[in-house]
């Protein structure tokens, strides 16, 4: 049994080792800080030994009972400031850092206010170790006072300063931090001209400066640290001292005088404009800081620069070339000075006019430097031309001819620029004409350039009036005449000729169409053809819309050739003649004709007659004896035969032969002829030849048509005498046709129109060409309500022949015309009590046009019932109260407009300005109408609490407000008449009172009676944190101790914090934040008594952290903090437990005594009886087989076989 015993220890031994080692390798948490980093917080100055005071639990938990842990700073502690040290309290160690004793070196924040110490915790048993970093804020304390920087300081103000003008700042600054860096300024003495802001130094006016009573202002400004006063100590802190010198104020505004000059081109440098600027004020405020283009002169092109001669004399000169070509007029310059005064005063602006240099720039300028135009040729006397058009236009401006050339063929409408023919034109004789326009002052130039559009407006025309030529009979036909020639000066087609021949009856003759060479065209026959021609030969152009043709005369005269020989009349002859003829008696006479007629037919006797008995007179033909037959041979001879021929000196005719027998007989002669019939024939030709030249010269042509001009134009007999044109209708538009007819052909026939004059304004123009009369220009019923045109038209004829028609243009009024009202705009003051339906004015406007579209309406555009206007008087008067005050000047915007009913209406609008004089009706107002001011109660005396503002709207006196307080809180404030500053007289104490209710009044100075208000001021005086101290522990940690078994709400302990403060500073409330006790425990706020909340368990929990608050009831609170560490005792509330409930141990058979079967585990959660506890077998074992060890739970087995047994463990 006893060796049974001992291996059992043995056995138990060996387990609970190895428990033990299995517990530390596996179970066992790491030493670590309970956090990385920490802040802590310590006083600078602080004292030897001094905790650093943080706002979380710092430290290592202790997870092994067997720990010992220490603390060591190992970094960021240069300069040997601090210590640290270790604290055990239950489970954790805590780390604690002060500050260290016995060292020179102390903690100045100013000098470094943050540490960060490096933390080592190692474990002496185990050497294990961890870090943490500490970072360490070194808090200010008061130790530095303000400093002023600078510590004077001066400035000048002009008596005229406004009051509550911040004149001033002064400056200093304190090294302390939060509460301890700020202070207060204050004046040392009070003053009640001058105010300063306690906190931003800045220095404010609240009186007023008058040059003449004091100067300068000498004060002495206190910066008061505010941590010195909270803490008891009255002393000042710093001084600077300010000065503020008076100046006399700028009063007066500059004031200009401008007289423009008349400069000449020869002057270099020329002065346009001389300024002198006044000012009234002394020393610099009377001085003039400048002189200034303020408007006018966009691009700068004049300067203002200071004249030699006086000191307040300036010149306008040009500052770069003047662009006179755009600003022909000139320049209206604006100017305005500014003095030295503090503030500057400027002047009014004043306007002055810079002219052109005289003789050398325009006033105005043509729209076109050039005008081109082209009018046709046939253009008749009267055509316009061209309008041209200076600008700007003004009433007197004229234009004329610069030189002579033109004035005959052209005429200029000096009042309107039209430019019209003055005669017919010729482009042949001078294209392009080139004329120059000039104004009537002769400054504006232009040059018009008038191409002459050629025309077919000439007719050709002969070299010679007539042409003369002869030509042979017989020549070849197309022998070349004569020629011709006729020139058309027009050009191209229009000049270019050709010719015909225009005789009814065709010549033999024709014309070369181009050359004009005039040719036979037939065999010419003097004889059996006319011997004179008289040829009509044409000349045509090829223009159009018709050709010019013209005739000349041309007599050609056919030349007779001897080209036939003479024929006699008869022939063949035969007869007796008596022997006894006698001599020189004619026998016969012989005829020869000779068609040719150029000379006397000559007869000889070719045989025959060689007896000589006959004698042939050559002339006469007469054949006559010459000796008598008796005598001589001839008495001897009867028979004779006589060959007879005829010549014309070249040609012979044929012979003849006459056959006379000699006979005695009494008739003397008796011959009988053969008749040829020659003279029959040759009577029959000349008779036709006869008849064609008389034909040839009464022949009667077809009439011309195309040359004669025979009738004038007519014009229509239903064109009116009189129309109507409306003046609006635009350049261009139609008006009337004007209808004329000719009946003349071709040129003759051809129209132009133009209008001859009543037409002074060039307001009308007739189409050359259609007769349409157009608008010209613009009409103006206004300047000239009818014209009297004369309409001429003109035919193209030569000679030219035209026609005239008067026509009656009235002008029809149109609504072209805007009201216009008597002034640019209209003003009138009246009081602000006017009674209602009083007339104050008078607005009127006119109307040029007719009639209904001159009527005018008056209607007041602004939306006011104030005022009301008559609709067609014009009369404004007054509709409603009027107040001043709630609108010191309404500006009236009125309206004029026709009454138009064909067109829209036209209107114009002018602004009607009233201003309401003032008068005392209103009292001062309050804005606000109360007020409420918040303060601290430390505040200096003679601090500016508040600025009492009331609104007088009345002017001058009327509005002047004068402030005072009827109730001043018992003399503890008091109030600027003039600036409304409301002060401090007497310290405050939130302690002793905390609102103060001031009545002020507001009080106008206006006469006969002046009105007043009233206001309160209610100032509520704010506690200052005079929380100096927070709540201290004795200690930073605390124990306490509670049963397990106590009930809810029982007093566990009292935790108790000291507050050095007084009043609500020193009451103290307690709390809990944090900690693993949170809602197990709750505590008493203000007597800090801890007590449970919830049924406590050892076996659960069996102690507490809980982080305890102390906060004071300042305005701003403090606190601190203290750890407590709350032990659960134990109670023997709980019965031992096996490990198992239900053990299935086993054994061998045969087993020797004292064989170990199962080891019992047990164990009871009380720990009073853990250790405790005693085994033993309660049944299943009758017969004893088995034993335990009443102290381990160790079996032994002592015979085989199956039990089941019961056994127990009881606590001792």
């Amino acid at each position: 049994m006893e060796r049974c015993t001992k291996m059992l220890r043995l056995l138990i031994l060996q387990v609970i080792s190895s428990c033990i080692g299995l517990l530390t390798a596996d179970h066992v948490p790491p030493l670590q800080f309970t956090h990385q980093h920490y802040n802590v917080t310590v006083y600078e100055n602080s004292a030897a030994k001094t905790y650093l005071e943080g706002s979380t639990k710092m430290g290592i938990y202790i997870s092994d009972s067997l720990w010992e842990v220490r603390y060591k700073i190992v970094s960021g502690d240069n300069e040997n400031l601090f210590k640290a040290e270790e604290y055990i309290l239950g489970d954790f160690c805590f780390l604690r850092i002060r500050t260290k004793g016995g060292n020179t070196a102390i903690l100045n924040r100013e000098v470094k206010d943050h540490y960060v110490l490096i933390i080592k915790a190692f474990e002496k048993n185990s050497n294990a170790e961890t870090r943490t970093k500490v970072h360490v804020q070194v808090l200010d304390t008061n130790d530095l006072r303000p400093l002023f920087s600078p510590t004077s300081y001066s400035v000048a103000l002009p008596e005229s300063t406004a009051l509550r003008t911040s004149i001033a700042k002064v400056t200093a600054t304190d090294a302390d931090i939060g509460t301890n860096g700020e202070f207060y300024y204050s004046f040392k003495e009070r003053t009640d001209l001058f105010a300063i802001h306690p906190t931003s130094g800045i220095v404010t006016l609240t009186g007023r400066l008058n040059y003449s009573v004091e100067k300068p202002y000498e004060m002495e400004i206190l910066a008061v640290d505010r941590g010195m006063k909270l803490y008891g100590s009255s002393g000042i802190s710093s001084m600077a001292k300010l000065t503020v010198r008076v100046e006399q104020a700028n009063e007066n505004a500059p004031v200009i005088t401008a007289v423009a000059a008349a400069p000449t081109e020869v002057q270099k440098d020329p002065v346009y404009a001389i300024v002198s600027v006044k000012d009234d004020d002394f020393g610099s405020s009377g001085e003039i800081a400048s002189v200034s283009i303020v408007a006018g002169d966009p691009l700068q092109q004049f300067r203002v620069i200071k004249s030699d001669y006086g000191i307040k004399e300036y010149y306008i000169k040009a500052a770069a070339e003047i662009d006179w070509r755009n600003n022909p007029f000139g320049f209206n310059l604006t100017l305005q000075a500014k003095d030295r005064g503090a503030p500057p005063q400027f002047s009014a602006v004043k306007v002055i006019h810079v002219a052109p240099l005289q003789s050398k720039y325009r006033p105005v300028r043509f729209e076109k430097d050039v005008y081109k135009v082209t009018i046709s040729e046939f253009s008749p006397p009267n055509t316009p031309v061209v309008i041209v058009k200076a600008i700007p236009s003004y009433p007197h401006l004229r234009y004329i001819f610069r030189r002579n050339e033109g004035k005959t063929k052209f005429a200029l409408n000096a009042n309107t620029g039209l430019i019209a023919t003055a005669e017919l034109l010729n482009a042949q004789s001078m294209s392009p004409f080139e004329l120059e326009v000039m104004t009537n002052d002769r400054k504006a130039f232009t040059k018009v350039i008038i191409n002459i559009e050629d025309v077919n407006n000439n007719a050709p025309e002969f070299t010679q009036t007539s042409y003369k030529a002869s030509v042979n009979e017989n020549v070849p036909v197309g022998t070349s005449v004569l020629t011709v020639r006729a020139i058309d000066p027009d050009n191209s087609e229009n000049g270019y000729v050709t010719y015909s021949i225009a005789n009814v009856n065709p010549p033999p003759f024709s014309i070369d169409h181009f050359t004009g060479v005039i040719s036979t065209s037939l065999l010419l026959d003097y004889e059996l053809m006319p011997r004179v021609y008289n040829l009509r030969v044409r000349a045509s152009d090829w223009g159009s819309p018709y050709r010019h043709e013209v005739e000349v005369p041309v007599t050609i005269v056919l030349n007779n050739l001897n080209d036939n020989k003479p024929l006699f009349e008869k022939i063949d002859c035969e007869g007796t003649i008596s022997r006894e003829f006698a001599v020189e008696e004619p026998i016969i006479t012989l005829s020869a004709i000779d068609a040719d007629e150029l000379q006397l037919v000559k007869y000889v006797v070719v045989s025959g007659n060689e007896l000589g008995l006959f004698e042939l007179n050559e002339n006469s033909g007469v054949l006559s004896l010459k000796q008598p037959f008796t005598e001589g041979a001839a008495a001897r001879m009867s028979f004779h035969s006589l060959q007879v021929a005829a010549t014309d000196g070249e040609n012979f005719a044929e012979p003849m032969y006459i056959n006379i027998t000699v006979i005695t007989s009494r008739k003397s002669v008796d011959l009988q002829c053969t008749e040829t019939g020659v003279a029959k024939m040759m009577a029959e030709k000349l008779l036709q030849a006869s008849r064609l030249d008389i034909h040839d010269e009464s022949e009667d042509p077809f009439p011309d048509t195309y040359s004669v001009n025979r009738h004038e134009p007519q014009f229509s007999s239903l064109l009116p005498r009189e129309i109507e044109v409306k003046e609006n209708l635009p350049a261009g538009t139609p008006i009337t046709l004007i209808n004329a007819t000719d009946l003349d052909s071709g040129f003759n026939g051809k129209l132009l129109y133009v209008i001859a004059g009543g037409d002074p304004d060039s307001c009308f123009a007739v189409d050359m060409e259609t007769g349409w009369l157009k608008v010209l220009s613009p009409l103006d019923r206004e300047r000239r309500n009818h014209y009297t045109l004369n309409v001429t038209v003109y035919d193209l004829g030569i000679p030219q022949k035209s026609s005239w028609h008067l026509l009656e243009v009235l002008i029809i009024d149109a609504n072209d015309n805007h009201p216009e009202f008597l002034q640019d705009s209209y003003f009138i003051e009246i009081g602000e009590d006017t009674p209602i339906s009083t007339d104050i004015i008078q607005i009127e406007a006119t109307d040029k046009d007719f009639g209904v579209n001159g009527e005018l309406r008056y209607t007041i555009l602004t939306d006011t019932d104030n005022f009301s206007i008559d609709s067609i008087t014009g009369v404004v008067k007054v509709t409603g109260l009027l107040d001043r005050e709630r609108e010191p000047i309404y500006l009236l915007k009125i309206e004029a407009k026709d009454q138009a009913q064909e067109e829209m209406q036209l209107s114009s609008v002018v602004f009607l300005k009233v201003s309401l004089e003032d008068v005392n009706d209103n009292p001062p107002k309050f804005l606000p109408t109360n007020y409420h001011v918040r303060i601290r109660e430390d505040l200096p005396v003679g601090t500016v609490v508040t600025w009492l503002d009331a609104l007088d709207p009345d002017v001058g006196q009327s509005g002047q407000v004068r402030y005072s307080l009827i109730d001043n809180g018992d003399g503890t404030f008091d109030v600027d008449k003039l600036s409304g500053a409301v002060r401090i007289l007497q310290n405050l104490d939130f302690e002793q009172r905390q609102f103060y209710n001031l009545s002020a009044r507001a009080k106008d100075k206006g006469k006969p009676v002046s009105l007043s208000s009233a206001c309160f001021v209610e100032v509520e005086v704010v506690d200052v944190n005079e929380n100096l101290y927070a709540p201290v522990f004795p200690f930073f940690v605390d124990k306490g101790v509670v049963k397990e078994d106590v009930p809810v709400g029982t007093s566990v302990m009292t935790v108790t914090a000291r507050d050095q403060d007084e009043g609500r500073d020193g009451e103290i409330r307690y709390s809990l934040r944090d900690g693993t006790g949170l809602g197990v425990f709750t505590i008493d706020e203000e007597e800090g008594i801890i007590r449970t909340a919830e049924l406590l368990d050892r076996e659960t929990k069996s102690y507490y952290w809980l982080t305890v608050y102390a906060t004071d009831l300042g305005v701003v609170p403090l606190s601190s903090f203290i750890e407590v560490y709350i032990e659960v005792e134990d109670v023997n509330d709980n019965a031992p437990q096996t490990s198992e409930p239900v053990y299935y141990p086993e054994v061998m058979e045969n087993s020797p005594k004292d064989v170990s079967v199962i080891q019992i585990e047990a164990f009871d959660p009380d720990s009073s009886s853990s250790d405790r506890l005693t085994y033993k077998i309660t049944s299943g074992n009758p017969q004893a087989f088995f034993t335990i060890n009443s102290k381990t739970g160790m079996y032994c087995f002592f015979k085989l076989g199956v039990w089941d047994v019961h056994f127990s463990v009881l606590p001792f």
